[in-house]
């Protein structure tokens, strides 16, 4: 008896181990396909086309406001959160009062010849900057009153061309400067000092843009994870916001590294999740990445034995369906596809 019961005990083995290695059929979501269809199954995660942009702060400071909300559509360079600026607002006005003194001493002096060219090309560039600093502040008028309903989308055109012609203007000036400079003599100490005062003042308002953060990219706003009051810090590891281009969408896909030599470039898909029984979407696949690695899931922390690695394939949706950015989904890989 106790034979029979070891013999049956390792039958029972035998059976659990076989089932353990046979792949788990695809849910019957969507049209009935056999499983014989399928050449692998991934999870996955639907993202822009262009991928997720977080944006952390480039320097410390407390949240004044937020300027947007999720799903706003915004366009580069447009401000998106404001740290408190009152410091080096206060910093900029020394500043700028420190280059009015140095340009009326410099004035003082006559110049000729070279170096009054040289005065006058510095002058200039001068201005430009100003024009700049300007333009700017006009375009995050103009994009707050459209967000509000107060302003148009042609006063947002409009701003955004003349911040344009400021910049350019700039390029121009500088490139202006810098061939006056190679004709003129050595500055005098005062044209020195007021060129140290306003190297001062250009450090100053780089500075203060800082605490602005803009759109780097055309996007929608697709998380918001501070709110006015909190502080905001270069190393958290959570993004302040996180925008995309979610006019395209695609879904990254973590493929067993066991199925690598099966899948194969523009290979058609199903893609599928629980959130829309019953429907199917199509794609292909666009890219495999040439590297194994962890799952995302395990990427952190002590790995199980368990733990499988995989290799992040990038699927190209065309058709979109009703999926959204952040949605989980399965994607199945048809067979015998090129």
């Amino acid at each position: 008896m106790v034979v029979l019961a070891v013999i049956c005990a390792a039958l029972l083995v035998a059976l659990a181990a076989s089932l353990m290695r046979q792949p788990a059929a695809p849910p019957a979501t969507g049209e009935t396909v056999p499983d014989k269809a399928w050449q692998a199954v991934a999870p996955g995660r639907v993202e822009p086309k262009s991928g997720e942009t977080r944006i952390t702060p480039v320097a410390a400071g407390v949240v004044a406001e937020v300027l947007v909300k999720v799903n706003d559509k915004v366009f580069p360079a447009e401000p998106l959160i404001r740290l408190n600026d009152d410091e080096l607002r206060a910093r900029l006005a020394a500043a700028e009062a420190q280059v009015k003194i140095r340009l009326r001493t410099r004035n003082d002096e006559r110049a000729s010849g070279k170096a009054a060219d040289r005065r006058r090309a510095e002058d200039a560039l001068n201005d430009a900057e100003h024009e700049v600093v300007d333009a700017r502040a006009a375009l995050d008028t103009a994009a707050a009153a459209r967000r509000a309903g107060r302003g148009s989308e042609a006063d947002l055109t409009n701003a955004r061309r003349a911040l344009s012609v400021a910049e350019d203007l700039v390029k121009a000036r500088t490139s202006a400067l810098r061939s006056a400079e190679d004709e003129a003599p050595l500055p005098r100490e005062a044209d020195a000092q007021l060129s140290i005062a306003r190297a001062e003042r250009a450090v100053a308002r780089v500075a203060l843009d800082k605490l602005t953060i803009r759109a780097p990219i055309a996007g929608t706003v697709l998380q918001i994870n501070i709110k006015p009051g909190e502080t905001a810090i270069p190393s958290a590891t959570q993004p302040l916001l996180v925008i995309g281009d979610v006019s395209a969408l695609r879904v990254r896909a973590e493929l067993d590294d066991r199925d690598l030599g099966t899948i194969k470039l523009g290979q058609s898909v199903v893609v599928r999740t629980p959130a829309f029984p019953g429907r199917d979407m199509s794609g292909k696949v666009a890219s495999i990445a040439p590297i194994v690695g962890p799952a995302s899931r395990a990427a952190r922390g002590t790995r199980n034995p368990t733990d499988v690695d995989i290799v992040e394939v990038m699927i190209d949706l065309t058709d979109v369906g009703p999926l959204a950015s952040g949605m989980q989904v399965d994607v199945y890989f048809r067979r015998n596809e090129p």
